[in-house]
Formats: C-alpha cells, sequence, structure tokens
C-alpha cells in the first residue's frame, strides 16, 4: 500500500497536496514518499521469522541520497554495481560488511575501491574476473571475500531486456561443473575466500514459483560445492519481486519470504536478498503539467528523457489527475515533448484532463530519475521527498549552467 490519496478532490503524497509541491517546485518532478519507502522495506526485514538473513537494496533503482540514507538507518545493506554507486553508499554511512558488489564488468579501479572499503563480497560473474580479482588482491596483499553468481537458465518472464537468468543472458555463470572449478581454484588462493553463492533470474517477476526453482538449484550447487569441503556463509538470491503497476497482480514480499524459509528449512547460511523495484517502485510519482492538447494527444512537460520506460520497455504507468473533477473522462495518449515517436507515456489512457492540469505518474520511484537523460538539451527535473506534512527539495532541477559546466570550447 502506497501513501498517495485523493482527499478533498486533491491528489496527496502523505499528509502533503501535490498540487503545492508542484507549485512550489515546478514540474515534471519527481516526488517520493518516505512513509511508504520505510513500509517497504519493514515488510522484508519483518518478514523474516525463522532465517539470518539481510536485505541488500539495490542501489541503481533509486539512488538518491536522501533516498539512501533513510535505508541505511533502516540498517539495510546495499547492492551496487558500480564505484559510483559504492561511493554513494560509504557517503551516507553504509557499513561496507553490509555491500554486495555486483555486475558483469568491474573495473580494476572499482575492484581496488571495494577491497580497499572492506565490502561483504564481489560476486564473481566470469572467470575473468575471478582471475582480475585473484591478481589485484595478490598485489594488495589482501584476502577478499566472493561470492560466484550462478546462472540457473530460469526464465522469469516479462520484458526481455529484464530477464537476466536465462541460457544466453550476459549473467552469471551457467555450468555447474565449472561453477566447482572456480570454487576449487578459489579454495587454493591464499588470496580469496568463497563466502557465498548468488543469484538473480530478473526484474518484474510475477511468478513467484519461479523463485522456488531458483531456490532448488542453488540448494543443488551449494550441496555440490559442500561435498568439496567448503563452507559457505550466505546464498543470494538476488531481486527482483514485480510490483503493481496498473493491473498486475503480483505477490507479495512476505509471500516471497516464506517461500524462501521454506526450501531453506534445512540450510544453514545466511539468507540475502536484493529488492529494488518492491521498495522504490510504489514510493515515487512523476509530476507534470498538461501543456497542450491535441486531437486526441495530452501533451505534457515530462518526457521520456525524465521517464524513459515506457519507450524503453513498453512499460505502462497509472496516470492520475492530481484535481479530481466531475468532468467525463476520456481516452487520452499521453504523450512528452521529446522529438521521437516514442516519447509515449500511455496509450489510450481513461482520464479526465485540461491545458495546465498537473497530473502525476504513478509508481516511478524505481529506474525513474537514475534513467533519465538530458537528451534534446533537457534538464533533468528536481527530486522531492515527503515526510508526514512536510517536504524537502533532496535533487535541485538542473540549470543550462550544470548542462554545460563540463564541457570546453576549444578557440584553436
Amino acid at each position: 500500500m502506497d501513501c498517495f490519496s485523493y482527499k478533498n478532490s486533491s491528489l496527496f503524497c502523505e499528509d502533503v497536496n501535490l498540487q503545492d509541491i508542484a507549485n512550489e517546485y515546478g514540474t515534471p518532478t519527481y516526488v517520493y514518499s518516505r512513509r511508504t519507502l520505510e513500509q517497504n522495506i519493514d515488510l522484508y526485514q519483518q518478514s523474516f521469522k525463522n532465517k539470518n538473513s539481510l536485505i541488500c537494496f539495490s542501489v541503481k533503482s533509486l539512488n538518491n541520497l536522501a533516498i539512501l540514507k533513510i535505508l541505511n538507518d533502516k540498517e539495510c545493506g546495499f547492492d551496487i554495481v558500480s564505484y559510483g554507486e559504492l561511493m554513494r553508499v560509504l557517503h551516507v554511512g553504509a557499513d561496507p560488511n553490509k555491500i554486495i558488489f555486483s555486475g558483469v564488468g568491474k573495473s580494476e579501479m572499482e575492484i581496488v575501491e571495494g577491497i580497499n572499503n572492506g565490502i561483504l563480497s564481489f560476486n564473481i560473474e566470469s572467470e575473468s574476473e575471478l582471475y582480475r580479482i585473484e591478481s589485484i588482491a595478490s598485489k594488495l596483499k589482501k584476502q577478499v571475500s566472493v561470492a560466484i553468481r550462478f546462472n540457473p537458465e530460469i526464465d522469469s518472464g516479462g520484458h526481455d531486456y529484464i530477464t537476466t537468468g536465462r541460457k544466453g543472458d550476459k549473467f552469471g555463470i551457467s555450468s555447474e561443473n565449472f561453477v566447482l572449478k572456480l570454487c576449487d581454484f578459489i579454495n587454493n588462493s591464499s588470496n580469496l575466500n568463497l563466502i557465498g553463492l548468488a543469484c538473480h533470474i530478473g526484474s518484474q517477476i510475477l511468478d513467484i514459483e519461479n523463485y522456488r526453482l531458483t531456490a532448488r538449484a542453488i540448494i543443488n550447487l551449494a550441496e555440490k560445492i559442500n561435498k568439496t569441503g567448503i563452507e559457505l556463509e550466505f546464498l543470494d538470491l538476488g531481486g527482483g519481486l514485480g510490483i503493481k503497476y496498473i493491473d498486475d497482480i503480483v505477490p507479495s514480499a512476505s509471500n516471497l519470504i516464506s517461500l524462501f524459509e521454506d526450501e531453506f528449512k534445512d540450510r544453514d547460511e545466511k539468507i540475502i536478498l536484493e529488492p529494488g523495484r518492491s521498495i522504490s517502485g510504489n514510493a515515487g510519482v512523476l509530476l507534470t503539467k498538461v501543456e497542450y492538447i491535441k486531437n486526441d494527444f495530452l501533451i505534457v512537460d515530462a518526457a521520456m528523457n525524465d521517464l524513459l520506460r515506457p519507450s524503453l520497455y513498453k512499460a505502462k504507468h497509472d496516470v492520475w489527475n492530481v484535481s479530481q473533477t466531475q468532468n467525463e473522462e476520456k481516452d487520452w495518449t499521453i504523450v512528452g515533448p521529446v522529438c521521437e515517436s516514442s516519447d509515449v507515456i500511455i496509450k489510450d489512457h481513461k482520464i479526465h484532463a485540461s491545458e495546465n492540469d498537473f497530473l502525476a505518474i504513478k509508481t516511478a520511484g524505481a529506474y525513474g530519475f537514475v534513467m533519465s537523460s538530458n537528451y534534446n538539451s533537457r534538464m533533468r527535473c528536481a527530486e522531492v521527498l515527503v515526510n508526514g506534512n512536510k517536504h524537502y527539495e533532496i535533487r535541485k532541477r538542473e540549470s543550462f549552467g550544470d548542462l554545460i559546466k563540463n564541457e570546453i570550447i576549444n578557440n584553436d
């Protein structure tokens, strides 16, 4: 349950009228509910009853420092995929021993920074990466903890771009025999310590049975690793739990954790989960203004550079008018001002709207601002956090100066 609802015909985030936010900060603007974020992380953390566990928030879904500080204060760990994300979570005081470094293309610099900052583990995605980490650890004269990311060849469903556990996907290592070979290499290295086995099959997963298949695959492989004499500290099941956008039927975090506790009841390892969307997604909306009406189009000031998901994934977001009226609803195609025919937020969406109305694009907290760009030389929008009846600007809207500050004119 999110904290966006109508009160006296006006759409509120918690106890703040979104009309007031639009008037004060302009549009487009991302607005996040602190209460919703905290409720979502609490559901994950409190649903574990019998297992030693760690929730590592997927920073790539929403990376604003104010949001990360809230989650860190809730004793959340973090799943990161870059040097920038590492620095962000350390900046807000994250415990390095709660940081998992994932991703298929870790650079030497990123590995060095992760080692020097004492993170919990690198999730190994390839043989070459393993050898690189071992070489760097040797040069630094340090012992480095690692986990191997296993690809169980499970199709999680959904859009091709966000499924990551199928045969042929670039993520993880599919061959159990090859995983065991890498385990042997790690076991014989004085600079590496194998502490976990990891898996992540995709994003916006709606069928919870895919997680059951994943759990059984990782248990089967963990048992084979145990037979070589290696004891693992954790099993990392990744994230990807789907959320409701318009009419999706979704399992809850408590359903997922109940499934995992049942499947892992005979295992002693810590269970790590890496949720992102299911914590941040319904905690945010993107406020936008109707600039023009043209035929059956609502032309708004938010565009694909602000919210890429509809253009990239054909994703559908519900859109609400910030002010309820008695006007008749009609089907509109809501589009942005960018010079691309793909700059469509949603087609044939029933809503009442007039020029200069403010609209709220729902469930935009995950993979929203983090995927924004300056395409068409558009300045990226502001971000605002609501806490009860108060609101705070947590990222200023970019200016033209921000847009060009790193550019250099060569006068030769």
